[in-house]
């Protein structure tokens, strides 16, 4: 409930706080932060891969926009679709392989993928981008208002959120739990690892996928960097910063990262500093992220105040 509460309030007093183009991509970065979670926070996965499922859909529904003038949820349709069909093809290569293999193949196919981004000039814009990117009014309401473009991210937040709590909680999450915590036991029990893995890999393409054309409706243009290395990265970085393994780790890795790269880009150019020294303080003191550092304060205080 507290969780909630917050959230709401997060939601009323972020466009008034910073610029409503801000407080969009705050809520698409952490649309886009808990399809991975549900990989390497829930699954014990990490994918160095994700900006190939969050760029190709971007790239599709954008061509599909400008083109076509297809509406907003259509796109959001192609976005998800996009988004499981090429972690379903990565996922199937990748989840063959264990370890330090898995994660070399996600970054290998992710290279794969910018490459083919970068040379393909006539769709894709190359190193200029895909620029141009529309966001057409349904049924009278005009998505290019920055405020009216919140509120639908903010709703569309909400719904993926939900559903991935749903996810998280049902059987097939607690099947992901035990995979990560010890995969041969889980197969001992009866299930198939590989198959869960790629069901995963499809899931949270799917949320990557449709973080992705929300994120190209809003800027307007699809950046060669969208499907890029860096920006799978950076992705990582927010989720455990945040809390992996937590529902809300991505949600709190992602104000924290698209504030440090929105406040701190112009006092300090090297402010990729801050989310280093962030990161090893993670790795090595909370593995958990800034969810473990709030449990902990919480658990400190309450064992701290004298007994009535």
């Amino acid at each position: 409930m507290r969780a909630a509460i917050l959230i709401a309030a997060s939601m009323i007093l972020l466009p008034i706080a910073v610029r409503p183009a801000l407080a969009s991509e705050i809520w698409i970065f952490a649309i886009f932060g808990l399809g991975l979670n549900l990989l390497l926070g829930y699954t014990g996965l990490l994918s160095f891969g994700q900006g190939t499922f969050f760029g190709s859909a971007a790239y599709v529904a954008g061509w599909l926009l400008k083109s076509y003038g297809i509406n907003v949820f259509f796109a959001l349709g192609v976005g998800l679709g996009v988004g499981a069909l090429s972690a379903l093809a990565v996922g199937y290569l990748c989840v063959q392989r264990s370890g330090l293999y898995f994660i070399m193949l996600t970054f290998a196919l992710n290279q794969l993928f910018y490459f083919v981004a970068y040379q393909w000039t006539s769709v894709t814009g190359g190193e200029d981008g895909m620029q141009g990117v529309p966001r057409p009014e349904f049924l009278g309401l005009d998505f290019g208002d920055p405020r009216v473009y919140y509120v639908f991210v903010s709703i569309l937040f909400l719904a993926c959120l939900w559903l991935m709590q749903r996810i998280v909680e049902s059987p097939l999450g607690q099947i992901l739990q035990a995979i990560r915590e010890n995969e041969l036991r889980a197969e001992a029990v009866g299930y198939h690892a590989p198959r869960f893995k790629l069901l995963a890999f499809v899931i949270g393409g799917a949320f990557s996928g449709a973080a992705g054309v929300l994120y190209a409706m809003l800027f307007g243009i699809v950046p060669l960097e969208a499907i890029g290395f860096v920006f799978s990265g950076n992705v990582v970085f927010a989720t455990l910063i945040g809390g992996s393994g937590s529902l809300y780790g991505p949600i709190i890795g992602s104000f924290v990262f698209i504030w440090l790269s929105e406040s701190m880009s112009v006092v300090w150019a090297r402010w990729p500093l801050l989310l280093g020294v962030a990161f090893v303080i993670v790795v090595l003191f909370l593995r958990g992220g800034v969810v473990e550092a709030w449990h902990r304060f919480w658990t400190w205080r309450r064992s701290s105040k004298p007994a009535t």
